[in-house]
């Protein structure tokens, strides 16, 4: 009767939107531009796991950052951010930009 319980409930293979792509497309840009490639690949490595956690974490946190940073698609990004399928897609972003030197 043990059940395995995932916190990462959405296993299904759902295509990226146009939009969606085109923001990863902007960080994997950024992060290459600023020569931080090699950090960046191991805390996205590292934070794939927690990717659903710390996008909760960033939920709860909205009001305080939405203070300080105005972005009216702030909890759309937290909800790219939070399938680790999304970031398996940026880590591939950075990689083909850092091998196209």
């Amino acid at each position: 009767m043990n059940k395995i319980i995932s916190l990462y409930t959405d296993k299904k293979n759902h295509p990226i939107s146009k939009s969606d792509r085109e923001f990863l497309e902007r960080i994997a840009k950024k992060i290459y531009n600023s020569g931080l490639v090699t950090p960046a690949i191991f805390f996205l490595e590292i934070a794939k796991p927690l990717a659903l956690l710390g996008s909760h974490l960033l939920v709860f946190l909205g009001p305080i950052i939405n203070a300080f940073v105005q972005s009216d698609t702030y909890y759309r990004k937290i909800e790219v951010l939070e399938k680790p399928d999304n970031i398996e897609i940026l880590l591939n972003m950075i990689e083909k930009l850092e091998n196209n030197e």
